[in-house]
C-alpha cells in the first residue's frame, strides 16, 4: 500500500524538524518555506517520513493512503 505525505499548511512553521529526520523528502528553503520533494513515500523512506510525522512539533504533517 502506498502512502503520500500530508502537509496541514495552517499549522505547519517551517521550523525543520521534518528536514533533519527526512532530507530526502523535505526541504527548508532560504525564505523559511517547506516543500514536499515527493509526496509519495517509498519504502526504502516510509520509517524516516513516519518519524517527521511523529516530531514534528507542531501535529502539521500526516501520511494518508494512495491511490
Amino acid at each position: 500500500m502506498s502512502m503520500k505525505i500530508v502537509v496541514d499548511w495552517d499549522r505547519c512553521e517551517a521550523n525543520g524538524v521534518c528536514m533533519r529526520v527526512a532530507p530526502e523528502s523535505f526541504l527548508l528553503d532560504e525564505k523559511d518555506t517547506l516543500h514536499v520533494l515527493n509526496e509519495q513515500v517509498t519504502p526504502e523512506l516510509r520509517a524516516k517520513v513516519e518519524k517527521a510525522v511523529r516530531d514534528c512539533p507542531r501535529q502539521a504533517l500526516s501520511l494518508s493512503q494512495s491511490e
